[in-house]
């Protein structure tokens, strides 16, 4: 078990933090705060977060290549946010809302496509009815996946050409050969079996060595997986549900990590050393992240 040290950046009444996503070209951290209804940008140069409501539950985000504008997955459908003026606009619905799921994890594909699940809202009913979905810049929709508990661990590797991906409830990482010019999944195969291992996979990312990152919800840490599937490292964290990790920093070599707080059917076990759950946190773990790709061919947006 390895013990950086792990620093509080934010604390302070966050119900589901999720999605962490650094923007290289604003040097700032954005995340959500699901059963908050609103998304957070955090700046680790002076230590302000900053959150917009947008009314709704998001589920992830995504960077595009004007800065300060965000594709957000709120409940069933994408939305562009402006950051500066909290201005939303509705652009592509991805579910007719009387499914009743919402938006969950979701990813920007090397190509610049969103890759985005969905799920049902209370998990301790153990429903099947989410999906994952690849959203193309002019709003064509592919659907990869169906019949899904809660789509997580979304994760990239471009120079491999691998995409992961976890649905919680199986206990189970898979890695698949992906094409990400036409969206193919080839060759699915078992990656990480999380039924000998503490928690459950929740969010994660890769590093520079295409290392895999991911969140052990209920098991109080992050771990990092080699490519070939070898268990690396257990980082310990002061909180029971880490929910997903993200590199940021000038250098990518912060690993930020949001978590669960006061939300969901089971409580989250009080934090340990002053943390709270809920908290995102910020670790050196001694290696350097990747940049996050932007969603590709942006429609204008509209007042």
């Amino acid at each position: 078990m390895s013990r950086p040290a792990v620093h509080q950046a934010v604390t302070g009444d966050i119900l589901l933090g999720e999605c962490p996503v650094w923007s290289s070209v604003e040097d700032a951290l954005y995340w959500i705060d699901i059963d908050g209804h609103a998304v957070h940008r955090f700046d680790p140069s002076t230590g302000i977060d900053e959150r917009r409501p947008i009314g709704s539950r998001p589920g992830s985000c995504a960077l595009t290549p004007t800065p300060g504008r965000l594709l957000v997955a709120t409940e069933h459908q994408l939305v562009w946010l402006e950051w500066d003026t909290g201005a939303l606009t509705p652009w592509l619905a991805l579910e007719d809302p009387s499914t009743g799921n919402r938006c969950n994890d979701g990813r920007v594909d090397p190509t610049g496509h969103m890759v985005v699940g969905t799920m049902w809202p209370d998990t301790g009913e153990g429903r099947s009815t989410g999906s994952l979905y690849r959203v193309a810049g002019d709003g064509t929709v592919e659907t990869l996946l169906t019949d899904l508990g809660v789509p997580n661990g979304l994760a990239f590797d471009d120079e491999r050409q691998l995409m992961y991906f976890a649905d919680t409830p199986t206990k189970s990482v898979l890695v698949a050969d992906y094409d990400a010019d036409t969206g193919e999944r080839r060759n699915v195969r078992p990656f990480l079996d999380y039924s000998v291992l503490p928690g459950k996979p929740d969010g994660a990312c890769l590093d520079a060595d295409g290392c895999y990152w991911s969140a052990s919800i209920y098991a109080w840490s992050v771990i990092r997986v080699t490519p070939d599937g070898k268990l690396d490292r257990r980082v310990e964290l002061p909180v029971e549900k880490p929910s997903m990790p993200a590199f940021g920093g000038t250098d990518l070599s912060t690993l930020y990590v949001t978590s669960i707080g006061g939300s969901g059917s089971k409580p989250s076990a009080p934090g340990k050393d002053g943390f709270v759950p809920g908290d995102l946190m910020a670790i050196d773990v001694g290696v350097q992240g990747r940049p996050e790709p932007s969603f590709a061919q942006i429609p204008a947006v509209t007042d």
